[in-house]
């Protein structure tokens, strides 16, 4: 037994004071006005319990792979890596997004290939019975011109390698490139030569004339990881015509939706919306498109991810406490309850609710900047640091 005591506890409805969380086998078994018979107690100093966060859509395993386009290192070292990192950010599970590309005007990337992705797969799916710190999931990106990713997906599927899967469409003309100036300028940054040797009318031109998934393929898909439980995502809808299209296939996120309007046509669908944590802290799209913070304060942002930057969750929810005054629990609420719940895991984890798994931070502000002290999961002590003056 556990008891985390002297702490501001966040929970789905608000902060509790004056109370202590008491931890046994793994597991939150009671909030409690006093602290009897527990053999271990944390001290949490009056700084803030809360749970760990759930990022869902994450490709930051990618830089700890190949941190250079000429360096790739040992895939388990990256991750064991990565996760050392995570745990200090306060991220207790990570849905790690690994994407199946076709073109590589985004740049080459072996890292993108079908034997990395199952590589990878294979990694994140044996790591839990050996020496880990956090819970790590697979977040399957399939690109729609990738037709080789329609056989692949339903292997790893079936395999039960999956816990996420997303449709993604890059063409330009649409969707995250609406402004084709600004999908030119985007990949003219990357190391891919396709830019250079076809030319703006040439990229423009192959992607009219490529073959994509067909819808029928994409629901065969979607219908398949509906049996297995898991949540099916989009990736940058832009127009109402598109989430009508996404929820014939029977998608149930909407990730990184492009305009205002279009987050509260999909929210209004049905659909969870995600917004990314670091537009927050950019203090807009770099791309071009919706303000998180805004779509946040009009209420038609359910969930924070990472993106590709994992610090951005806690400091995002935070930014939006304090600078925007949105009620601290609200944003705590968008990185792990309303994400598990899009994920289907809320039964277990994302609150601090009697019966769910122990997983959570302590988290206190200094210098104007939260930070983590304290980490357990699966009730279990994992991480503690001290700030020096």
């Amino acid at each position: 037994m556990i008891a985390i005591r002297n702490g501001k506890l966040i929970t789905p409805e608000g902060i509790v004071e004056g109370k202590a969380l008491l931890l046994n086998g793994g597991r939150i078994v009671a909030i409690v006005d006093d602290v009897q018979n527990a053999p271990e107690t944390i001290d949490a100093q009056g700084r803030y319990v809360m749970p760990g966060m759930i990022d869902i859509h994450s490709d930051k395993i990618e830089q700890f792979i190949q941190p250079r386009p000429t360096a790739q290192m040992d895939y388990e070292l990256a991750l064991k890596e990565c996760e050392r990192e995570l745990l200090m950010m306060g991220i207790t599970t990570m849905y790690h997004s690994l994407s199946l590309y076709q073109d590589e005007f985004f740049g080459k990337s072996p890292l993108r290939t079908k034997e990395s992705v199952l590589m990878l797969a294979d990694l994140i799916d044996g790591i839990h019975g050996r020496n880990h710190l956090i819970h790590h999931r697979l977040h399957l990106r399939i690109e729609i011109d990738n037709l080789a990713a329609y056989d692949i997906a339903k292997e790893m599927i079936a395999a039960g390698k999956v816990h996420e899967i997303s449709f993604m469409d890059h063409t330009p003309g649409q969707g995250q490139y609406r402004d084709m100036a600004i999908y030119m300028d985007t990949i003219s940054k990357y190391s891919g030569r396709e830019i250079e040797t076809l030319g703006a009318e040439g990229v423009a031109a192959y992607h009219r004339n490529k073959p994509t998934l067909s819808f029928a393929q994409l629901k065969e898909l979607s219908d398949l990881a509906h049996e297995k439980g898991i949540a099916v995502a989009s990736h940058d809808d832009d127009v109402a015509e598109k989430l009508a299209v996404n929820r014939a296939l029977g998608v149930d996120i909407s990730e990184f939706p492009i305009l205002i309007d279009t987050a509260k046509a999909a929210q209004a669908m049905g659909f969870h919306t995600v917004v990314g944590a670091p537009n927050i802290l950019l203090g807009g799209s770099h791309s071009g498109n919706m303000s998180a913070a805004q779509a946040i304060r009009e209420g038609c942002a359910d969930i924070l991810c990472s993106d590709y930057y994992p610090p951005s969750m806690l400091h995002g929810v935070f930014t939006m406490f304090r600078r925007h005054g949105v009620p601290l629990h609200v944003m705590v609420n968008k990185a792990t309850l309303n994400p598990a719940r899009a994920v289907k895991i809320d039964q277990h984890y994302g609150s601090l609710e009697v019966g769910k798994a122990a997983d959570l931070i302590i988290v206190e502000e200094l210098d104007g900047y939260p930070v983590v002290t304290d980490v357990l999961v699966d009730g279990r002590p994992t991480a503690r640091v001290g700030y020096r003056r």
